[in-house]
């Protein structure tokens, strides 16, 4: 009975560093793959894409400006019509001017965007 004992103490003694090992290499793993860390987009490209989501492909450009935070603001029109909409753009989201919360988009324009210059005239931006 002792030496089956004696036996039983080995196998949980290996088995538990098996298990403490194996812990190891997953959270040695897991740090390894996190390194590179999440890069966000940059503002103008995230501006560009969400523009284009909702104006079109031939969306571009006017203004940017850099608001509080993570927030940019400006002026975004079509390509080759003269008219632009002001926007505030957030990382998940894009505000057009033309939006039908207008009291909401001019509170975040006046909280976010202080410093945006006037609309160029012909354009949808308040």
């Amino acid at each position: 009975m002792a030496r089956r004992a004696i036996r039983t103490d080995r196998l949980i003694a290996v088995l538990g560093a098996a298990v403490l090992l194996l812990g190891a290499v997953i959270v040695w793993n897991t740090a390894r793959a996190s390194r590179p860390g999440f890069v966000e987009e940059p503002p103008a490209r995230r501006v560009l894409r969400q523009a284009r989501e909702q104006l079109g492909r031939t969306a571009e450009i006017r203004l940017l400006d850099e608001g509080r935070g993570r927030v940019v603001c400006g002026y975004v029109g079509r390509r080759g019509e003269s008219g632009a909409w002001s926007f505030i753009s957030r990382p998940n989201r894009i505000m057009m001017s033309d939006d039908p919360l207008a009291t909401e988009f001019q509170a975040m324009l006046r909280a976010d965007c202080p410093n945006l210059p006037k609309a160029p005239p012909g354009s949808a931006a308040p």
